[in-house]
Formats: C-alpha cells, sequence, structure tokens
C-alpha cells in the first residue's frame, strides 16, 4: 500500500522488496531496467542504495532519470532506511497513493 512502510533485506532491489510486500508497482520491461517506469523519487536515503547502474547512468544522461531518482528494479538497499514516492507519470490509475511524512534528518 503506498505510503506504507516495508522492510526491505539489505542487498534486495527496491522492487523485489515491493512486490515481496505485496505492493503493485509498474516495471513494463520486467524489471530488466529497459526502462524508467520503476522509478523512485527518493526524499531521503539516497546514500543508502547501491551506486547507480549503467542502465541508469544512461537514462540520466539522455534526462529520463532525475538526479533525485532511481530505478527500483535497479537499486538495492545496503543499509539504513530509504524514504521515496512515485513520480507521478508513473502513478498506477488504480491505486490511491498518500505522501508519507519525510522523517527528520539526524545530526551526526
Amino acid at each position: 500500500m503506498p505510503g506504507a512502510t516495508i522492510e526491505i533485506p539489505v542487498g534486495a532491489t527496491l522492487l523485489a522488496a515491493l512486490q515481496a510486500a505485496g505492493i503493485d508497482w509498474m516495471h513494463a520491461c520486467g524489471a530488466k531496467g529497459r526502462c524508467t517506469t520503476c522509478r523512485l523519487q527518493v526524499r531521503t536515503g539516497f546514500e543508502n542504495l547501491s551506486v547507480r547502474t549503467d542502465a541508469e547512468l544512461r537514462y540520466q544522461a539522455a534526462g529520463r532519470l532525475l538526479p533525485t531518482e532511481r530505478l527500483t528494479c535497479q537499486a538495492r538497499l545496503l543499509a539504513g532506511d530509504v524514504v521515496g514516492r512515485v513520480p507521478e507519470a508513473t502513478q498506477l490509475p488504480h491505486v490511491q497513493y498518500r505522501e508519507a511524512p519525510t522523517p527528520p534528518k539526524q545530526n551526526d
């Protein structure tokens, strides 16, 4: 359910975790990194994700993936938490989306 908190095993792709949690998430190419329909706007925790893949770098260079976005089929959780939202262009029509609150930044 959008706006929900889900557990993501370290090393899993975000898309695999979303699917395991029963969340319907667009991924037109079958999770192969060949489109941008599974993208996520990362609000916090970008540093907790794996480095961008070649596919993500190509889409970013072509202007199809914003610097704050990741492909859920490519991005893997390394540690910590990630908060994101579904871009309006890839929201599914049968799903009602709501914003999750942005957690406060922690002082190190």
